[in-house]
């Protein structure tokens, strides 16, 4: 591990573009510094251009994922949106994990903001997170439709805030762009 000094919380949250591109940012730059870093992704099941990028930067960069579960949250059946819960739990005792054992420098929990607003995580279970981090480790949060009780806790807020965007003119997501 890298020896991070002081580990802050950080949060990209809005409803711009960039959220996860801004922490696979970070997580680039940290591992070429030779901390290493953990990526839980939530609610992402796709191929994307991170993991093979991950794979290339072994052992400091290393993303997770615990869903098999495909699709949009609310285009799910009762029976999968179940199946979906115990994946997530999976991911959270992780999460727990890596923060008990200090296992990474760098944790980012991508996209777990979704995770509570579908209510597959509690507000609760993230600031425990939170307030459980090792100091010497940096927590990254992703995610839109911040709650105010889990902002309170983080030392940094960047929002992405939408002003344009190619997808209102039809334009699909791009391979190496936004997957």
């Amino acid at each position: 591990m890298g020896n991070l000094k002081e580990g802050y919380i950080q949060i990209y949250t809005g409803n711009g573009k960039g959220k996860t591109t801004a922490a696979m940012g970070l997580a680039t730059r940290a591992a070429g510094n030779k901390y290493t870093v953990y990526v839980v992704q939530f609610l992402k099941t796709g191929n994307t251009g991170e993991l093979e990028s991950a794979k290339k930067m072994a052992p400091y960069f290393n993303i997770f994922r615990f869903e098999k579960t495909k699709g949009f949250f609310w285009t799910l059946n009762e029976e999968e949106k179940q199946q979906l819960k115990l994946e997530i739990r999976e991911a959270y005792n992780f999460c727990l994990q890596t923060i008990k054992n200090r296992t990474c420098d760098i944790l980012i929990l991508d996209e777990v903001i979704g995770a509570v607003t579908n209510k597959l995580l509690t507000e609760e279970q993230i600031i425990y997170l939170m307030d459980n981090k090792p100091n010497d480790m940096e927590l990254i949060i992703t995610g839109r439709d911040l709650p105010e009780k889990i902002a309170e806790k983080a030392n940094l807020i960047t929002e992405m805030r939408e002003v344009k965007h190619y997808y209102n003119e039809g334009i699909p997501a791009r391979k190496g762009i936004e997957f």
